[in-house]
């Protein structure tokens, strides 16, 4: 064998090392992509769901805390009118004389 056949020989493997790395690191990123894109299952999406109320579960707390207050609040307020409502209506009739 000659050199020079023997450096061109070289090149080549080179070259096709270089090539099958890149075929390779392609494939990779391609098959990456498809696993990020697929469709996720029913049960992939309520166990992610479940993750994200679990994680937010102080949060849905202290709104629920809030809003429990608030209803507390209108409901005590509208007793007060009608019980307010219920003494003028008394006093009104005993006016006209019923």
């Amino acid at each position: 064998m000659d050199p020079e056949n023997s450096n061109y020989g070289n090149a080549w493997e080179m070259n096709a090392t270089k090539l099958w790395l890149g075929v390779a690191i392609g494939v990779a990123v391609g098959v990456g992509i498809a696993l990020s894109r697929r469709k996720k299952t029913r049960w992939e999406q309520a166990q992610e769901f479940t993750s994200r109320v679990r994680e937010r579960t102080p949060d849905f707390a202290d709104a629920t805390r809030d809003i429990c207050e608030r209803v507390k609040t209108i409901y005590d307020e509208g007793l007060k009118v009608v019980e307010d409502a219920g003494e003028l209506w008394s006093h009104g009739r005993k006016l006209v004389g019923y």
